[in-house]
C-alpha cells in the first residue's frame, strides 16, 4: 500500500523510517513546512516527495500519517475523511475538547476509520495485562498505579501551548488505565507543585502532579506524573487484585535503583527517552493503522477513546486548580 505521511519532525522523521520498514507498505509520500525536511526524508526513505498535504491526498495514497503540529490535526483529519482516506494521527484530536467534538461528529459522518495515536495500547506489557485483566486472572481489581516520569522538562515554548501537564501527559495514563481495565472514570482528585524550572510555574502549570481517579466499579486508579526523573524516562503500570498482582516495565532498564541489601536488579542502562521505551509499540501501533488501511479492522483507538482521556484531562485541570474533588460528568459537553 502507498501511505502518505504530513509532518517530518521527530515523530513524523520516526514513523516514516517505521513504516518504509513494514511489509505491507510499498511506498511513502511526505510532506512538511519545512521544505529541507521534506526532502531529507525523501532521500531517507526513498520517498515521494510534495510540497502540501493536499498534494499527499491527490497523490493516490491509501492511508494517511498525521505528524504535524497539533493546531492542523482537526483540519487534517477533515480533509482525508473529505478524501474518503483512513487517517492516524498523533494526540491529542485539536488543541480543546470541543473542537475535538466537532472532528468527532464529522468523522462519524463521514464513515472513514481514524486512528488516534496512543502507543501504549500497543506495548507488550500492557497488552499482556489487558489480557490478564479480561481473563479474570487478578480477580476483581482493587488499585491501579499508573506512572510517567520524564526525565527532563520539555522546551518552554510547548510548555506554553501544551496546555498542562494533565493534557499533554497524564493523558496518556488516563487512557491506558481505561482501556486496560475496561472501566470508566467517575471522580478525580489531582494535587500538583513545581520543584523545577522557573517557566513551568511562569506557564500556569505543575512539573510534577498525581491523581486519584475512582473507576466505575470502585476501583482506586493513582496516577503519578513528572517533569524531572534524573535516572531516565519511566513508564509503569500496576494492576492489583484479589487473587494477583502484576507489573508493566518491571524490567532491567526500569529508571530506578534499588538500594537493598544485594540486589542488583534493575541493572540494565535506563530508558532516557519515549522513542526508545515505547519502539516496539510505535512499530505494532503502526502495523495495526496498515490494518485498518486494508480494511482488515477497526480504528483500535478512535477519536471518541481519544475524547474519553481528555475529559479525564479536562477533570484533573480543574481539581488541581480549585483543590477539590470533581466528578466527570462536571466537565463533559456531549
Amino acid at each position: 500500500m502507498r501511505i502518505g505521511i504530513l509532518g517530518l519532525g521527530r515523530i513524523g522523521s520516526f514513523h516514516a523510517e517505521t513504516l518504509a520498514g513494514l511489509d505491507g507498505v510499498e511506498s511513502l509520500v511526505v510532506t512538511d513546512p519545512v521544505a529541507a525536511a521534506t526532502a531529507s526524508a525523501a532521500r531517507r526513505f526513498g520517498a515521494t516527495a510534495v510540497d502540501s498535504p493536499e498534494a499527499v491526498l491527490a497523490a493516490g495514497v491509501d492511508g494517511v500519517v498525521i505528524a504535524a503540529a497539533t493546531d492542523v490535526h482537526p483540519e487534517l483529519i477533515l480533509a482525508a475523511v473529505k478524501a474518503g482516506i483512513p487517517a492516524f494521527c498523533e494526540k491529542p484530536v485539536a488543541r480543546g475538547v470541543a473542537e475535538s467534538l466537532d472532528v468527532l461528529h464529522a468523522v462519524e459522518a463521514g464513515g472513514v476509520e481514524v486512528h488516534i495515536g496512543y502507543n501504549r495500547r500497543f506495548d507488550a506489557g500492557c497488552v499482556a495485562a489487558r489480557q490478564a485483566v479480561v481473563s479474570g486472572e487478578l480477580g476483581a481489581l482493587h488499585t491501579v498505579r499508573s506512572t510517567t516520569l520524564d526525565p527532563a522538562p520539555p522546551p518552554e515554548a510547548y510548555v506554553a501551548v501544551s496546555g498542562g501537564i494533565f493534557r499533554d501527559c497524564g493523558v496518556h495514563d488516563f487512557d491506558i488505565v481505561r482501556w486496560v481495565t475496561g472501566r470508566e472514570v467517575t471522580e478525580v482528585y489531582a494535587t500538583g507543585g513545581n520543584r523545577g524550572a522557573d517557566y513551568i510555574a511562569a506557564a500556569g502549570d505543575v512539573d510534577t502532579a498525581s491523581a486519584l481517579l475512582t473507576l466505575d466499579d470502585g476501583t482506586i486508579a493513582v496516577i503519578s506524573n513528572s517533569r524531572h526523573n534524573a535516572r531516565g524516562y519511566d513508564v509503569r503500570l500496576e494492576l492489583h487484585g484479589m487473587r494477583d498482582s502484576i507489573a508493566v516495565g518491571l524490567e532491567d532498564r526500569l529508571p530506578l535503583r534499588s538500594v537493598e541489601p544485594g540486589v542488583v536488579f534493575p541493572s540494565g542502562t535506563p530508558h532516557d527517552f519515549f522513542m526508545d521505551r515505547f519502539a516496539a509499540a510505535y512499530r505494532a501501533e503502526l502495523t495495526a493503522f496498515t490494518e485498518v488501511v486494508a480494511g482488515t479492522r477497526p480504528s483500535p483507538c478512535t477519536v471518541a477513546d481519544a475524547i474519553e482521556a481528555s475529559w479525564i484531562a479536562e477533570a484533573c485541570a480543574l481539581s488541581l486548580h480549585e483543590h477539590r474533588p470533581v466528578r466527570i460528568e462536571e466537565v463533559r459537553t456531549a
